[in-house]
C-alpha cells in the first residue's frame, strides 16, 4: 500500500481593525446602573472625566488656571474665569485707543516676571502712562516689523517666534487687516507652547467669519473710560448681553480738574451765545 505524505499549511489569518486596537485605548464598557443586592452604581457626570469635557450650558474648562484680567465681571464670563493660557485671545476693535491696553494692563503687569511683548501697536506708546499703568518698563519689548525700512518685514512670523519660545510673559499683537483663517490657525496653533496670555487685535469686521482663536471678545466704546464688551466665541453658552466695564481714569488729576471746569461752564457760555 502506498503511503502518501500529508502537508500542513498555515494561513494566516488578518486580525480586524477591533482586534489591532490597544486593550489599554479601548472605551470602557459601560457600569450597570445596579449590582446584585440592589446598591445603586454612582454614574460619573461627563464633565468630570477630562477638562475638555463640558455640558451645554457650562464654560468651558481648561487644565490651565486662567489669568485673572483685573475684572471681576469679566472674570465670571470667561472659561477658566480669566484670560486662558495655551490659546489666542482675540479682541476685535471698532477703532484703537478705546481702552483696551488698560483692560489688558493688570493681566500684562502680572506677567512681568518675563519679558512683555507688543507687537506692531498703531501709535506711539507714551512710557509715562505705561508707567502709570504699572509697567516695568525694562520688561516691555516694542517690536515693529511693519516699516518703510522693512517693507517686507513679516510679523506674523516673529510672532510666531515669540509664541513658539516658551520664554514670553505676555504677548500682544496688533495683526494686519484681511488676515486669511489659516494664518490664525498657525498663531493659535504656536500658541499652544506658549504658557501665558497671547492677545491679538483685529478689525471688528471680521467678527462674522470663522476662526481658530477659542475666545473672540468686540471692544468698543462705552462712554468716558467705561468699555463694552461683546462675546463673541468662547467654549461654552453664548453670552448674549454685553457687558460693560469701568475702566481705570487715563486723565491725570489736573486733567480732571481741568474737564470738570470746561464741563460746568459749557452751558453757561451757551446760554450767553445763543
Amino acid at each position: 500500500m502506498q503511503r502518501r505524505a500529508v502537508w500542513t499549511y498555515s494561513i494566516p489569518v488578518q486580525s480586524t481593525l477591533a482586534d489591532s486596537i490597544d486593550v489599554e485605548h479601548r472605551p470602557p464598557a459601560a457600569a450597570p446602573a445596579a449590582v446584585a443586592g440592589g446598591t445603586n452604581v454612582p454614574r460619573l457626570a461627563p464633565e468630570t472625566l477630562h477638562p475638555s469635557l463640558w455640558l451645554g450650558h457650562q464654560l468651558g474648562r481648561h487644565s490651565d488656571t486662567g489669568i485673572p484680567s483685573g475684572y471681576p465681571t469679566l472674570d465670571a464670563e470667561l472659561p477658566g474665569r480669566g484670560w486662558p493660557r495655551r490659546c489666542l485671545t482675540e479682541l476685535l476693535l471698532a477703532r484703537a485707543g478705546i481702552g483696551e491696553l488698560r483692560l489688558l494692563a493688570p493681566a500684562l503687569v502680572g506677567a512681568q516676571s518675563r519679558h512683555v511683548i507688543l507687537f506692531d501697536p498703531p501709535m506711539q506708546l507714551a512710557a509715562s502712562v505705561l508707567q502709570s499703568y504699572g509697567f516695568d518698563l525694562d520688561q516691555v519689548l516694542v517690536v515693529t516689523t511693519r516699516t518703510k525700512a522693512l517693507p517686507a518685514g513679516d510679523s506674523l512670523w516673529s510672532l510666531e517666534q515669540a509664541l513658539k519660545s516658551g520664554h514670553v510673559g505676555a504677548v500682544v499683537a496688533w495683526l494686519p487687516p484681511r488676515l486669511r483663517a489659516e494664518r490664525v490657525r498657525r498663531l493659535q496653533l504656536a500658541a499652544h507652547n506658549h504658557d501665558g496670555a497671547a492677545f491679538v487685535f483685529r478689525e471688528s469686521a471680521v467678527a462674522d467669519r470663522p476662526s481658530a482663536s477659542p475666545l473672540r471678545l468686540a471692544l468698543r466704546a462705552a462712554g468716558a473710560d467705561r468699555l463694552r464688551i461683546d462675546v463673541v466665541k468662547r467654549r461654552g453658552p453664548p453670552k448674549v448681553e454685553p457687558l460693560v466695564l469701568d475702566l481705570p481714569s487715563a486723565l491725570s488729576a489736573a486733567a480732571k480738574r481741568r474737564s470738570a471746569a470746561a464741563s460746568a461752564t459749557r452751558p453757561a457760555v451757551r446760554m450767553a451765545t445763543a
